[in-house]
């Protein structure tokens, strides 16, 4: 009997300890091992970037103003010219002879307005001697007012005449670049048929547009004096950056209706000619931010379009909390509100846990995560 209280007793002891084996193990699978980091404050430097339209800061379209056929061709496409250089020669002969039909006709008119002064003289002495009416007089004044009126619309006539001729002759506005031709010599254009388009491009307009906040941000940056908001970098189609730094001028008066953005223009030099009008890129926004609060972007999760992280206590507990982002740059967010320094976060593997459990943390710094 002994014999067999003393198996029984063995067996409990192994079903005993087989339990308490299981349960440890239990336990252990439950404590996952998460990596943790202690929030810090940190000086960085927080860069923005928008698409940007490049433009010239003057780019006319130089078009016909009479008709006629394009008798000269005096540039080529995306040729360099000055002001005033001759850009197109349209032929001239017709106006030519408007010009010289008017002009006969202010001499013409010229002749009889001093032939009208002539006889006013005449009359004058003769009403001087009562010879004739004072009537007489009056109508050869009002002939003589005639005649001068008939000066003054000649003479327009031949300004409007000279004027069309000079239109045959198209100059540069401006110094810049010429863009493409597209009619050929003897193509017969008319008034407002488009020539080419000149650009000057020795400075660059840059517009692009920022959401409220930010344009809110900027306006409260500039109230404190920061100036270092106005300085903006240029970033090409091909990755590169701008190797001259640019500077907002101004903004617009309203808001875009659909996407509550409003639009910035900014200033660069671009004395190589490198940028052209058209070209795009993006523009960057650099700002200095002290003492900031940084957190990994895979330390985040939303819910109900609120963003949270796991705070882990000093029992090894995770706990959700809401915190407010100010920005967000590259896989890190800044805290505007919601987290202090000091406190601990799980700050990768937030889907794989719930609130309340305890976990096994393995401290990260901030440094090495920031150097990933």
């Amino acid at each position: 009997m002994r014999q067999y209280t003393g198996i029984i007793t063995s067996l409990i002891a192994l079903f005993m300890a087989g339990c308490a084996t299981k349960g440890e193990s239990t336990n252990k699978e439950e404590l996952k091992s998460l990596p943790v980091t202690i929030l810090g404050t940190k000086d960085t430097i927080l860069h923005r970037s928008y698409v940007t339209d490049i433009q010239a800061v003057q780019n006319v379209e130089i078009r016909a103003r009479v008709n006629g056929f394009l008798d000269k061709i005096y540039i080529d496409e995306g040729q360099e010219v000055k002001k005033g250089q001759l850009l197109f020669g349209i032929s001239d002969a017709e106006y030519r002879a408007e010009l010289a039909k008017a002009k006969a006709i202010l001499s013409s008119v010229i002749a009889e307005s001093k032939a009208a002064a002539l006889e006013v003289d005449r009359v004058t002495l003769l009403v001087d001697k009562k010879v004739v009416a004072p009537s007489e007089l009056e109508v050869a004044n009002a002939k003589l007012a005639a005649a001068q009126a008939k000066i003054e619309e000649a003479r327009s006539a031949t300004a409007n005449a000279e004027m069309h001729l000079s239109y045959t002759c198209i100059r540069a506005p401006f110094d810049g670049i010429v863009d493409r031709i597209p009619l050929k010599k003897g193509s017969l254009i008319s008034e407002g048929s488009l020539l080419t388009t000149v650009s000057d491009t020795r400075e660059i307009y840059a517009y692009f547009n920022v959401s409220e906040t930010e344009y809110l941000q900027y306006n409260k940056a500039l109230a404190k004096g920061d100036n270092s908001y106005r300085q903006v970098a240029l970033v090409l189609a091909d990755g590169t950056d701008y190797h001259h730094s640019g500077k907002i001028e101004t903004i617009e008066g309203e808001f875009e209706e659909n996407t509550g953005s409003i639009a910035f223009r900014a200033r660069f030099p671009n004395p190589s000619k490198l940028l052209k009008h058209g070209a795009s890129g993006k523009v960057r926004l650099t700002t200095e931010m002290d003492s900031a609060v940084i957190i990994p972007q895979k330390a985040v999760f939303e819910m109900q379009d609120k963003n949270y992280v796991f705070v882990v206590d000093a029992s090894n507990k995770v706990k959700m909390k809401n915190f407010i982002p100010a920005a967000r740059f590259a896989h890190f967010y800044i805290v505007k509100s919601g987290l202090q320094p000091g406190e601990r976060i799980v700050c990768e593997g937030v889907r794989n846990i719930r609130d309340g459990i305890r976990i096994s943390p393995r401290n990260m710094s901030m440094d090495s995560l920031l150097s990933l």
